[in-house]
């Protein structure tokens, strides 16, 4: 293929370009917010997990709390209703006032017990509900990192963004000034070398693959055409000579 010195060093500057934007891609997708923000959600999510285990804590001891109300203000309305059936004069049977006797004070002792279990449930209900706040409140927390690191991502993505627009335009207008089968090659031969489809050679040494061409090859390009568009006879990049090819 033939193409121009002086397009064949503007390929350089194409090359340039392409691996400013690779870089830009690179650093827009490996930001430490990313990592961070990432840790953050895994976090955030066992954190949910933890909120929703006290919450279903929280709900259940109040139904057993409400529960336990219920059967204490149960037993009291039965006692005194039997304490006003006693002081009323109403029941005038030796028996049957003992038994209601005896059943005041089965009742007192039932209303203890009650009352004991109500404490604990009370207690327990307090302390589900001191872990349910600290799960929240750390939930919230974790949600401000998130929300900052977020906002960070977010500038450093604009900032990027600028600066690939910047770049891909003066890539365009580089690219739309060389030979399109010139471009074309360049193409290809990038897509399947990682990105670096063209190198300048300097001191003898091709600066795609970073190796120094033998005495034979050297010779072989110095004695090619400029206009000759050559390949590095070790990475087969498109290699371009320089000012100081070292030919």
């Amino acid at each position: 293929m033939k193409a121009e010195p002086s397009a064949q060093q503007t390929l350089l500057d194409l090359q340039a370009k392409d691996s400013t934007i690779a870089q830009l891609t690179h650093r827009r997708k490996s930001l430490p917010e990313l990592a961070q923000i990432a840790e953050l959600d895994a976090e955030i999510a066992a954190l949910d997990g933890k909120r929703i285990e006290a919450s279903t804590r929280v709900s259940d001891l109040e139904r057993e709390q409400k529960k336990a109300d219920q059967e204490v203000e149960l037993v009291k309305t039965r006692r005194q209703r039997n304490e006003e059936r006693l002081n009323s004069g109403a029941v005038t049977n030796p028996k049957d006032l003992e038994s209601l006797q005896h059943e005041i004070v089965a009742l007192d002792r039932r209303i203890a017990t009650l009352e004991d279990a109500e404490l604990e449930v009370m207690e327990s209900l307090e302390e589900a509900l001191a872990a349910l706040d600290m799960v929240a409140n750390d939930l919230q927390a974790r949600h401000q990192t998130r929300d900052q690191l977020v906002a960070a991502r977010d500038e450093a993505y604009a900032s990027i963004d600028a600066e690939l627009a910047d770049v891909q335009a003066a890539r365009g207008a580089i690219a739309r000034s060389l030979p399109e089968d010139l471009v074309a090659l360049y193409e290809k031969v990038r897509s399947t070398h990682g990105g670096l489809g063209a190198a300048a050679l300097r001191a003898r040494r091709c600066e795609g693959c970073r190796l120094e061409l033998n005495g034979a090859d050297l010779r072989e390009l110095a004695q090619a055409p400029d206009d000759d568009v050559q390949r590095c006879p070790e990475c087969s990049r498109i290699l371009v000579r320089t000012r100081e090819p070292g030919l």
